[in-house]
This record gives structure tokens, C-alpha cells and sequence, in this order.
């Protein structure tokens, strides 16, 4: 059975919703802050119990429990109507992040740097190029500190924060978002899609944390069990 899912937390909502062009940036800040611990630890606790497990594998036992997270959280919020599918592909997002964060541990890749939240926003397809994320990193980070508020309708502003969110958590064909509000198809559909996409952000996620990965060759134990340090 699948742990149970965690929502984004409330001051990360508000802020997303005050700041819908910039939601992706925001809860790549956010999940840096509050997932990147929880990863390092977690990493650390799995490599005390499982001494000589290599990175690949460890990453695998992440992606196995992420991937399951996703698709129960389809199923959950895939029948609640438009709101329930804006509130799912946020979700879906945050679970994504959380999943990435452990990879890079996985890998003895820092989860606590900053620079994971520039990750985060080009493997979700956020952004094409590094440099792009950073900027607008820059600018969400700045917007933040001013508390500044949208002053569009209220049913703007979610569509617009749906439509970023969903950019985020892969779900880009619009038929599938909005098909979520089918009564009967939209459990079928949201278990489907949020599956897919997290395990291609696995796929791409193991193989740019295991090129980034210094020592030995991917799959292999990591000396004394222990991760390698890098930025």
C-alpha cells in the first residue's frame, strides 16, 4: 500500500496563487527548503540499513514509492471536478519534486542546494536551459519577499495556476487535464497520466543525477556505504 500523499503546504498555495506565472518557481523554492532534508535523511537512514546498496538501486526504491504516491493521488482528486483537478496536478508537482530531491540523494548529489531547484524546473520541462531557471528563480525569490498579489479574477488566476502546475507535473496535453472533470473517465485518466509522467521524470531525473555523480560507476556501492558529497 502507498504511504499516504502530502499536500503542499498551505503558505506555499497562497503564495502560488498570489503569483500564478511564477507557481513552478515557487514550489521548486519551497520544495528545496522542506523536501531536501527529509531526502538526505532518508537516503542516509536506507544506506545504514542496507550497507553496499548502490545509487542506482536506492534511487529505484525511490522511484518505486513516488510512482505509487502519484497514482493514487490521480485516483483520489481525479473525480473532484475542475478544482479537484487544479489541486491534483499540484500535488502531483510536489510529489514530483519530493521524488527528484531523493534521486539526487540517491546519487550523493546535495538535495539541499539551491541549485536543485534549477533542476527541478528543466527536468520538468519547466525550463529548457539552466540559466533560464536560475533567472526566473531570481525573480520568484524576489516577488516573494515583496508579498506582492495578483489582482486578476479570482477564475482567471486558477486557470492560469492550473495550467502552469500541470506544465510542471507533465501533464501538458490539455485533453487530459480537463478530461479529469469527466464523471467516470477522470479516475481512469488521472491514475493513468500521473503515473506516466512521473516515471518518465524518473527516467530522466536517474540518468542526470548518475552523470553528475562522481567515483564509482553508476549501480555500484558507494565506499563505507556513505554518499559522496557534491553540490
Amino acid at each position: 500500500m502507498a504511504d499516504p500523499i502530502e499536500v503542499p503546504p498551505a503558505g506555499l498555495w497562497d503564495r502560488m496563487k498570489a503569483d500564478p506565472q511564477y507557481a513552478p518557481e515557487h514550489l521548486a523554492l519551497e520544495a528545496v527548503r522542506r523536501l531536501g532534508p527529509e531526502a538526505r535523511r532518508w537516503a542516509d537512514r536506507v544506506r545504514q540499513q542496507r550497507p553496499g546498496i548502490g545509487s542506482d538501486e536506492l534511487a529505484k526504491v525511490a522511484v518505486k514509492k513516488f510512482v505509487a504516491r502519484a497514482r493514487l493521488s490521480g485516483a483520489v482528486s481525479g473525480a473532484a471536478g475542475l478544482p479537484g483537478a487544479i489541486v491534483d496536478v499540484g500535488v502531483l508537482a510536489w510529489t514530483q519534486a519530493r521524488m527528484v530531491l531523493h534521486i539526487a540523494a540517491a546519487h550523493g548529489v546535495d538535495p539541499e542546494h539551491p541549485d536543485r531547484a534549477t533542476d527541478l524546473l528543466v527536468l520538468q520541462k519547466v525550463h529548457k536551459v539552466a540559466e533560464a531557471a536560475r533567472l526566473a528563480l531570481g525573480v520568484a525569490a524576489g516577488r516573494e519577499r515583496l508579498g506582492g498579489a495578483v489582482s486578476a479574477p479570482l477564475g482567471r488566476v486558477m486557470l492560469r495556476l492550473g495550467v502552469r502546475l500541470a506544465q510542471m507535473a507533465g501533464v501538458r496535453a490539455a485533453k487530459r487535464m480537463f478530461a479529469k472533470v469527466v464523471p467516470g473517465a477522470a479516475v481512469i485518466l488521472g491514475t493513468w497520466a500521473n503515473s506516466s509522467a512521473t516515471s518518465d521524470l524518473a527516467r530522466r531525473s536517474i540518468a542526470h543525477y548518475r552523470a553528475a555523480q562522481p567515483g564509482p560507476q553508476p549501480g555500484s556501492p558507494q565506499p563505507g556505504g556513505q554518499p559522496t558529497a557534491r553540490a
